[in-house]
């Protein structure tokens, strides 16, 4: 991938700055954007990628972070929806009742947070190693996609999907399924992806699948994978 770079770049939203005046430079390496929707497994391809050295960046896990560690993220928040910060510390209960049966404050909360969390993953990958991974849920929303060299969909049937949720999180069927039916379908993934990495097999069967994927990638042969 051509270096990225960024000179003094300052982000605000009215009159509150959630980015003040940045710089970086990332050198050269693979960056992987990973989606997929719930229960696909995700996550076994993300710990191939560790497994080999690289550096895995969790979005949701980062802006749970910056919410107890960037003053500004929380000044911006605040701004836009106050009474939603006490004593420096997010009232997720109150954020939530505000934007999540609104379109237009979600879109906003949104914004705030997509800025700063990409700033977040640009700073970390300005050491990044040959391999990266950035797992974010609004890939493409946020603009991270653009950061990314290949972006991959991990996919799964629907059964198996269901079964492992219902597994994992210990929920019945019926909310299982409600929440598959909430998120986008395999299709939008597959349609956004530059490659689609099928989970229908075992465990075992998926990790052999990522690592010869991984293998191929950084081999840099010009198709890797092809489904």
């Amino acid at each position: 991938m051509a270096g990225i770079r960024f000179d003094h770049v300052t982000v605000r939203y009215g009159n509150h700055t959630v980015v003040n005046d940045f710089s970086l430079e990332v050198r050269d390496g693979e960056i992987l954007g990973i989606v997929g929707p719930s229960g696909c497994g995700k996550t076994t391809l993300l710990k191939c990628i560790e497994e080999q050295g690289g550096l895995v960046l969790d979005c949701d896990e980062i802006y749970h972070e910056l919410l107890e560690t960037d003053p500004m993220l929380l000044a911006a928040i605040e701004a836009r929806f106050p009474g939603t910060v006490e004593n420096d510390r997010l009232q997720r209960k109150k954020l939530g009742e505000l934007v999540f049966s609104n379109p237009v404050a979600l879109a906003d909360l949104n914004r705030i947070t997509h800025s700063a969390v990409k700033h977040e993953v640009l700073r970390r990958l300005k050491t990044k190693p040959e391999l990266a991974a950035i797992d974010a849920i609004g890939l493409f929303e946020s603009g991270l996609s653009e950061l990314c060299d290949a972006t991959v969909a991990v996919t799964a049937p629907e059964d198996m999907r269901i079964a492992r949720l219902m597994k994992r999180d210990g929920i019945s069927r019926a909310y299982a399924e409600a929440r598959i039916a909430a998120q986008k379908s395999t299709g939008w993934f597959r349609e956004k992806c530059d490659y689609v990495l099928e989970n229908y097999g075992t465990q075992a069967d998926f990790q052999r699948i990522c690592q010869e994927f991984l293998e191929k990638l950084m081999s840099k042969e010009e198709n890797p994978y092809e489904y």
